[in-house]
């Protein structure tokens, strides 16, 4: 059983490098897949190519993807190697919607500021990484994953079409987290249930759980791993 794992805006695979450790240490095989976000020319047809190449040859995939990644992860989740999806702190695309038009869509922003203001943050606030991503992470890891400086995105996986048509038949999971600041756990749950009818698991911290909750990630992904195999 492999463990393949697609990392969201940004595209580095290095997003995953604590859990690989913690999914190696288990004693499975983890690879984190490198995707080409820097590349105007790419979208989400390229993206789905760069998993698929890493896909070849393997059998009894668990096929995980973090934010971004789950409008590629069903794109090739109908590889013959894939055995289960798993979605972390998922942006959950409907068939033929692209990511820039799931903001609004699914009414991120207004859910994202009332999350702020229940917390007593302002709800006004712009994005900062500090504040939304790396709240619950430790500095050292912070530290270590910004010195290499901000990965690039590209604008086209945004704008361009989206090919999905219909949810793949596989088996899925959702993953969120409790204190997620940037996707509140509140609609996380909201739009599992409407757009895949599945009631998602909660781990204790935020958006960036592969680094602020390694093991307690790695052990729901082996018993997610336990129940197909």
């Amino acid at each position: 059983m492999t463990y393949v794992l697609i990392p969201g805006a940004g595209g580095s695979g290095a997003y995953w490098h604590l859990l690989v450790d913690e999914l190696r240490r288990r004693g499975r095989e983890a690879v984190p897949v490198d995707l080409p976000a820097g590349d105007e020319d790419a979208a989400l047809p390229e993206y789905a190519d760069t998993v698929r190449a890493v896909l070849a040859g393997r059998s009894g995939v668990v096929l995980v993807a973090q934010s971004l990644g789950a409008f590629t992860a069903p794109l090739v989740a109908d590889h013959p190697a894939v055995r289960l999806l798993v979605l972390v702190n998922p942006m959950l695309p409907r068939p033929g919607e692209t990511p820039g038009q799931w903001w609004a869509a699914t009414g991120h922003a207004e859910a994202r500021a009332a999350y702020a203001a229940a917390q007593g943050r302002d709800p006004g606030a712009g994005v900062d990484l500090a504040v939304d991503f790396f709240h619950d992470v430790p500095d050292e890891v912070t530290t270590g994953l910004l010195a290499a400086g901000e990965q690039p995105q590209s604008a086209a996986v945004f704008v361009r079409p989206n090919p999905l048509r219909r949810w793949p038949d596989v088996p899925t999971r959702v993953v969120v987290g409790r204190d997620d600041r940037f996707f509140p756990a509140d609609f996380q749950r909201r739009l599992a249930g409407e757009r895949l009818g599945v009631a998602p698991d909660e781990l204790p911290g935020g958006h960036l759980l592969a680094l602020s909750q390694p093991a307690l990630l790695a052990d729901r992904l082996e018993a997610y791993r336990s129940q197909v195999c």
